[in-house]
């Protein structure tokens, strides 16, 4: 639009020009063709004797004189030998060169000067039109008008101004029109964003209102909340799967280690092999458990509350505390008053998670500590450990379901655990975050939000 402005405004504002300075020639021309009409009468110089000749010279020299009081434009009447016949003001003479002289030697060739070059406004030229005086066919004296500018000058910033203005307001109500268009047409899309968001960040009950914009878009916002429902539906059913076979499972598994444990009567006490068939029957009961505990944390909807996070991890270090220092292990609680928006039940379950591992990789004699601090915008809770740590490559993959190190096959778990946690923190607008700690050992930071998350 603005292209299209400028491709018509710059043409109309020259040709606006144009026309204010071709009024102001022919008005020249007009008053040159008067006084060369009076000149030609005026048969020679100034003569005592010739009364009537000396009128009529007065009679040319009074209109110039009033021509030049009144519009300020310089004008005379000049013999071909450049002698004055009558002029105003009365010390105006013919330059030696310039424009006014062209048009001088213009107009003695019997033809009128041609018309001066255009006149910007931020230019401060004159305008010089010359007309031949004629008698007998014969060109006998020049009149010649030199007229100023500025008034013209004005008139032409005056239009342009008004063009300028129009263009503006044109402009103006193009942008309008142009930001409700694109708002019309943007406001789906930035729904369909804000949507996704919500998706891709668990709340899968997230959908797009299909209302106003583009069909195109409606039809998205329709495909999009089909394709939402599919996938809830998908996950709904895998968590479902995995719930009630964890569930299914528990009690054939139990009636197959009763049987063992029956079997195990019959044996000589010490047999290596029915021992070991038990550990893996507990091994899988407890990776059941931990199944079902997993679809329940991905399941389930949090119950956030304004919770004091210092008292709560007191609460878990004073729990975990027999049970490091059974192992031989100091767990250490700096834990001061702070507050944040979590669900305390969620939350305890994810810290225990946390420092059963931390517990269970540190080494007898080593501590482990739990520290809790708390900034303007969230509350964490860094749990840290002198085990034997991750390298980056580990680092990468802590956290990812039923993975365990290879340098930790022999030690008891499922590799569930940092899984469950990482649910039950999402659920709540939490997270959970991995780093090394030096010279050994793996520091867990849990990070809960002090503001109440948007639904």
């Amino acid at each position: 639009m603005a292209a299209v402005l400028l491709a018509l405004g710059i043409p109309l504002a020259v040709s606006l020009a144009r026309a204010q300075q071709q009024q102001v020639v022919v008005d020249r021309i007009d008053d040159t063709a008067r006084f060369a009409a009076l000149a030609q009468f005026v048969t020679e110089p100034a003569d005592p004797v010739g009364g009537d000749t000396n009128e009529r010279r007065e009679t040319l020299s009074s209109e110039l004189r009033s021509y030049h009081e009144v519009y300020g434009i310089r004008a005379g009447v000049f013999h071909r030998n450049d002698v004055p016949m009558a002029q105003a003001p009365d010390d105006w003479f013919l330059p030696r060169s310039g424009e006014v002289r062209e048009a001088f030697q213009e107009a003695l060739l019997s033809r009128r000067s041609h018309d001066p070059e255009q006149v910007w406004p931020w230019e401060r030229h004159s305008l010089v039109v010359a007309s031949p005086v004629i008698r007998d066919g014969d060109v006998v004296a020049v009149v010649v008008t030199d007229s100023p500018t500025g008034q013209m000058r004005s008139r032409i910033l005056q239009g342009w101004l008004v063009i300028v203005v129009g263009e503006g307001a044109a402009m103006l109500l193009a942008v309008g029109a142009a930001l409700r268009l694109t708002g019309w047409v943007l406001k789906p899309v930035r729904v369909l964003d804000a949507t996704t968001h919500d998706i891709a960040t668990g709340r899968l009950k997230s959908r797009v209102a299909v209302a106003g914009g583009p069909p195109e878009l409606r039809r998205l916002a329709r495909s999009f909340n089909e394709m939402a429902d599919n996938v809830e539906s998908v996950l709904e059913q895998q968590r479902a799967f995995v719930a009630d076979a964890s569930h299914q499972l528990r009690n054939p598994l139990s009636a197959l280690l009763l049987r063992i444990e029956l079997l195990a009567l019959e044996l000589p006490e010490g047999n290596e092999e029915i021992a070991s068939v038990q550990a893996e029957g507990r091994r899988l009961a407890h990776v059941l458990d931990d199944l079902l505990d997993l679809a329940l944390a991905e399941h389930s909807e949090a119950q956030l509350q304004v919770t004091d996070i210092g008292t709560l991890a007191a609460e878990r270090v004073a729990a975990w505390s027999p049970t490091a220092a059974a192992k031989g292990v100091l767990l250490v609680g700096d834990c001061p008053p702070t507050t944040a928006w979590a669900d305390p039940v969620a939350l305890s379950s994810a810290l225990d998670a946390v420092i059963d591992n931390a517990v269970k990789f540190t080494p007898e004699g080593e501590n482990v500590e739990v520290a809790v601090f708390s900034n303007g915008d969230t509350s964490t809770v860094v749990v840290t450990d002198h085990g034997p740590g991750l390298n980056d490559e580990e680092l990468a993959r802590v956290g990812d379901r039923f993975w365990r190190s290879g340098r930790h096959q022999n030690i008891k778990g499922s590799g569930l655990g940092l899984s469950i946690s990482r649910a039950l923190l999402t659920a709540g607008g939490g997270s959970i975050a991995y780093g090394r700690h030096e010279p050994h050992g793996l520091t867990v930071t849990v990070t809960v939000p002090r503001s109440r998350p948007t639904e």
